[in-house]
């Protein structure tokens, strides 16, 4: 299996270390290594998560540490938000097979984002997020543990790798997406930010209480599409036009 295949997971402010360590060797049983922390609650490096972590140490020296869930994604051009709940922003829904067959389908970096363990991810770090994704589990006993979901999901990542790869049936990016690979999530922000810039001081985002909801609905808009970095940095030229003072060109 592709090392490029491999999805980054990332823990959304987790609250005990013990989870931390215990998702670092659920994800070392599948191979995979790359783990990001956002805005752990108490703090990092954590020593609660060494035991936990039953020997996945190489997991937990390499975690990197971020501020805010955007930061953590910004080099990223595929974004999974692990949720079982409706959070009113409307995107395309996969399970943690239909994730896999994307992660080893799809040119770029992948990012899995799980929330705390008591409430999950914010509607702000779902809205960062190309996929959701969902685990079928039983609906009238949804406890299912932070490790727990990231073993699920580093499993079927494995399994589908190795299937298609026996198979013959994994599909290869093509040598026009090698070349033009989805826009890492921090071009994207920078096209949103730009785009709000411009339609703030015309007042789209009025009434006040609905600005927030507003801004998620044009995050949805434009995240769906997949832009590629050519793509995006042809937006951006059309915004920076739109937005150039037509006396500058007399």
């Amino acid at each position: 299996m592709s090392e490029a295949s491999k999805p980054i997971i990332v823990l959304v402010r987790p609250q005990l270390g013990e989870n931390i360590g215990k998702a670092a060797r659920a994800m070392l049983n599948f191979g995979l290594t790359e783990m990001r922390i956002v805005n752990p609650r108490d703090g990092w490096p954590n020593p609660s998560a060494g035991p936990a972590a039953a020997g996945a140490d190489i997991v937990l020296d390499q975690a990197r540490v971020f501020e805010t869930t955007a930061e953590a994604v910004a080099d990223c051009e595929h974004v999974y938000a692990t949720t079982v709940r409706k959070r009113g922003v409307t995107k395309p829904v996969v399970g943690p097979d239909g994730a896999a067959r994307l992660m080893h389908s799809q040119a770029g970096r992948h990012a899995i984002l799980f929330g705390r363990e008591a409430s999950g991810l914010e509607t702000e770090d779902v809205a960062l997020a190309r996929h959701i994704l969902t685990v079928p589990i039983n609906p009238e006993f949804g406890s299912l543990n932070l490790a727990q979901a990231v073993i699920l999901c580093a499993y079927e990542w494995s399994r589908i790798g190795r299937e298609e790869t026996e198979d013959g049936n994994l599909v290869q990016p093509t040598a026009e997406d090698r070349e033009l690979p989805p826009a890492p999530q921090e071009e994207l922000d920078g096209l949103i930010a730009h785009l709000e810039g411009m339609l703030a001081p015309k007042g789209y985002f009025f009434p006040q209480d609905r600005a927030e909801a507003t801004r998620r609905t044009l995050r949805t808009v434009l995240t769906k599409p997949a832009w590629n970095h050519l793509e995006v940095r042809t937006l951006r030229g059309v915004l920076s036009t739109l937005q150039r003072d037509r006396r500058e060109e007399h």
